[in-house]
């Protein structure tokens, strides 16, 4: 469906509905709607749900300079900021991700050290078991199986868990809620309710932790409370905020990831016949790249005036990055829309950029190497046990992936 823009000193102009549909006979890339719109220009108007008309980018380039300019905001409480679903009444409670500096930046800084290079890689022994363990697990269990609950949903569910200090026990309450907080159809009141679920098992958690410190972010944060730098409430939207993205976005991009690799068998085999750990990590970036999980772009605000592409974007008007064309930029990536586990990825905008990037990218990244790394090693003859168009597809999710993977070996 298309509306008319009427916009002063121009000419009408057919806007098309954002977000847009993939194509389900083509998967993995994006939706054609943006190939479209990226035949008109880096910046094109879209229209969302409520009628408002943001500015659409779609290249590389003007992405990462809209991202790292201090003249736009990702405070989602602003007005312009294009909400891409109805938000419930009232608006919804912030986390880090959602403020501008420097209450973006002080909050941001409290849950920085744990998500350090150094720190990740320590953890990767511990990683590294998880998956082989999780390996053995469904070797010797049913044959096919589902990868996404055997194997891509429980290794960053663990992980997380672990580095948070959540009991994975309340692993099934906490995806389940997850599924229903990044559901694109449901209601603002479900999506509500799911957050209100997870800050109240959040803030449960941090009492705990208050009482009976141990050696784990929410612990860390606890003590941040005890010294007055951060509220209990502030302190349980970062956990959930943590907890939901870290096995969420992850999960997505194992799955995904190996259901692109089984469609691609000349690459997977390269990677599998592979002892070269340059190659593994090659290849999560490749992926990141080519896949780009987060569903509905990244979303902005311009507080004021500012030239996008020899355009001026006025003060109050929203902006959407959407990174899987910026992932698709011919300009930066030759044949963009071929998987090249070879090529040097390493320009993607994946985790986003600028002061917002993605915090835990070090451990999703140390994740994917130790999954790409290991499973199609362990199993060389894993492969689909369904045709490609049974395979069902996130298409109602802000975050795309599969819901489930029916594998063999």
């Amino acid at each position: 469906m298309t509306s008319t823009l009427h916009s002063a000193g121009e000419s009408p102009a057919e806007v098309p509905e954002f977000p847009m549909a993939r194509d389900a006979r083509c998967p993995f890339d994006p939706p054609p709607g943006l190939y479209a719109q990226r035949e008109q220009g880096p910046l094109t108007r879209v229209r969302l749900w409520d009628g408002s008309t943001p500015w659409l980018i779609t290249g590389h380039a003007e992405q990462r300079a809209v991202l790292a300019d201090p003249r736009v905001s990702a405070d989602l409480s602003h007005p312009g900021y294009p909400a891409t679903v109805p938000l419930p009444p009232g608006g919804v409670k912030r986390s880090f991700i959602g403020m501008d500096d420097p209450e973006h930046a002080r909050l941001r800084r409290m849950v920085t050290a744990p998500f350090a290079i150094k720190r990740i890689e320590a953890m990767r022994p511990a990683v590294q078991k998880i998956v082989d363990d999780l390996i053995d697990t469904m070797l010797a269990g049913p044959n096919p199986t589902n990868l996404v609950e055997a194997f891509a949903l429980p290794v960053p569910s663990l992980v997380i868990s672990e580095l948070l200090g959540v009991p994975y026990d309340d692993h099934q309450f906490f995806q389940d809620t997850s599924k229903t907080v990044i559901n694109r159809t449901a209601t603002a009141d479900q999506r509500q309710a799911g957050h209100q679920a997870l800050h109240a098992y959040l803030d449960d958690l941090v009492g705990e932790k208050l009482a009976n410190p141990g050696d784990d972010l929410l612990s860390g944060l606890a003590e941040r409370i005890k010294a007055g730098e951060l509220t209990r409430q502030e302190a349980a939207r970062m956990g959930s905020l943590m907890l939901l993205a870290g096995h969420e976005t992850t999960a997505n991009m194992i799955a995904l990831g190996t259901l692109t690799l089984l469609e691609h068998p000349d690459q997977l085999a390269l990677l599998r016949d592979s002892d070269d750990p340059k190659l593994v990590a090659a290849t999560v970036e490749e992926l990141l790249r080519y896949l780009n999980i987060v569903h509905n772009g990244r979303l902005r605000v311009a507080t004021e005036d500012i030239d996008v592409a020899g355009q001026t974007v006025r003060a109050g008007e929203g902006l959407i990055m959407v990174n899987e064309m910026g992932n698709r930029d011919p300009e930066v990536f030759t044949d963009p829309d071929r998987v090249d586990i070879r090529r040097d990825a390493r320009r993607h905008v994946a985790f986003g950029f600028g002061v917002h990037q993605c915090l835990g990218q070090p451990l999703a990244r140390m994740e994917l190497q130790v999954v790409y790394g290991t499973l199609y090693r362990r199993i060389p003859t894993l492969k689909l046990a369904t045709d490609l168009d049974q395979v069902p597809f996130k298409f109602d999710g802000m975050v795309y992936g599969v819901h489930e993977l029916p594998v063999a070996w």
